[in-house]
């Protein structure tokens, strides 16, 4: 068979086995090793199946990636959320919709300590849904809230995905960090006014909290030292040139470590429970980046990437046309899989198609991680709906989950507009850094 007809069903291979509930790193790498001996030999690809893994796993930019996922375990353990939630609070919560508008400022605020969507989601939900419960809010917003807020745990730096979208395009990580915070100001600030909007126009979605004395409001800014520690550590350094990504990472995951400690919050089971954690996640992100890697070496030798870049290319349209095509497929794709395994499995194919056509990379690893957030709360696959679902209890239905959702995901797509239309809100601090 021609290499592109065995690439075209090995690809319909690979949506089977994720179909039926195989693991997404080993999807890729059964799926890789069979495409890539059938396409060269299969002596090749049991060389490729035994050097990736090493050859990753032992990589120095790899180890950025537990760093951050270590911090963020650190962050979680020591209960920081309970903190960064309860001065939102104080500090919005008698407005309309205050304590949904109090949850979504502090999934902001904890973004910036995790790195991770689904550790926001699950974290933050745990925090406030039996808040939401108390003050009778509408179960689609307080559901919706927390999922949407969750996401910003991709965007907001430090990003897991940023970091593996950096490692597999060659792109700067610190840049894409410095670049993910204007975005995802904007979609937090968005989701703000969506929540304060519509509880103005209906009090019955989310009736406001009860009014704090400003004297316990400012008293209350005690309990965001820790997190304004750690985004003053990792972006500090990063933007001045003190540190990189990996640096910026060890930093912050001793920074992290030195705040539950100070804090006394830092037992012995709280302590392996981070440990293990990390372990855990690193685990899981490096068998899909291996798998994703074995993946992709069969995927450029079948031909796929070069013909589809040179048909999308030659194409009789405007560029931005086609960026806009490849934005629009991450939605279906997005409603069939996690973010990461998502742009796994797309860049190896369309980052040359945007780099052939002269964008900037910093700019479109913006807008994928923006893709990825919308993924995380698009059905039926999204991960956060779930995550939530599980935190809310049986008496709250997925359906209620989801329809919840729904309003932050058209907001979300208007603000991947906006970036779209206007770069330099997410390049601006890049281009300024030493």
């Amino acid at each position: 068979m021609e290499p592109v007809t065995v690439g075209v069903i090995c690809l319909c291979l690979f949506f089977l086995l994720i179909y039926v509930g195989m693991p997404i790193g080993f999807a890729f790498m059964v799926v890789g090793f069979l495409g890539f001996g059938l396409v060269r030999n299969f002596q090749s690809a049991s060389y490729l199946l035994a050097s990736v893994p090493y050859t990753w796993a032992s990589s120095y930019s790899m180890v950025v990636i537990p760093l951050f996922i270590l911090m963020g375990q650190f962050a979680y353990e020591s209960r920081i959320s309970e903190d960064l939630y309860a001065v939102a609070y104080k500090w919005a919560g008698s407005q309309p919709g205050g304590i949904a508008l109090a949850t979504t400022v502090a999934c902001t605020l904890f973004a910036a300590c995790t790195g991770s969507s689904l550790a926001s989601a699950a974290t933050m939900g745990t925090v406030a849904i039996p808040e939401l419960r108390r003050f009778k809010y509408s179960p689609r917003l307080a559901t919706g809230c927390v999922a949407a807020g969750g996401t910003l745990g991709i965007l907001i730096p430090p990003s897991v995905v940023f970091i593996v979208y950096g490692i597999l395009t060659g792109t700067s990580i610190g840049k894409l960090f410095i670049a993910g915070i204007v975005p995802g100001l904007l979609v937090s600030l968005s989701f703000l006014t969506l929540i304060y909007v519509r509880c103005a126009l209906n009090p019955a979605l989310g009736p406001r909290g009860p009014k704090i004395l400003w004297n316990e409001r400012f008293r209350s800014l005690w309990g965001v030292w820790g997190m304004l520690t750690l985004f003053v550590v990792i972006i500090g350094g990063l933007y001045l040139g003190l540190f990189t990504p990996t640096e910026a990472g060890a930093a912050g995951a001793f920074a992290s470590f030195i705040i539950v400690f100070l804090r006394k919050r830092l037992k012995w089971h709280d302590f392996s429970a981070a440990i293990l954690g990390t372990v855990k996640t690193t685990a899981m992100i490096f068998m899909i980046l291996i798998g994703a890697q074995i993946f992709n070496g069969f995927l450029t030798l079948s031909g796929i990437p070069a013909k589809l870049a040179s048909f999308v290319g030659g194409l009789p349209v405007p560029t931005y046309v086609t960026v806009i095509a490849v934005l629009f497929m991450y939605v279906p794709l997005g409603m069939l899989m996690d973010g990461l395994p998502m742009i796994l499995l797309t860049l190896p194919t369309i980052f040359p198609i945007i780099s052939n056509l002269g964008y900037d990379p910093i700019w479109f690893g913006v807008l994928v991680c923006m893709m990825c957030e919308l993924a995380n709360i698009t059905p039926p696959m999204g991960m956060n709906l779930y995550i939530i679902k599980g935190v809310a209890g049986p008496e709250t239905p997925i359906q209620e989950v989801v329809m919840g959702a729904m309003p932050f995901t058209v907001v979300l797509m208007v603000c991947v507009a906006i970036i779209f239309i206007f770069p330099q809100i997410a390049l601006t601090l890049p281009q300024l850094m030493r």
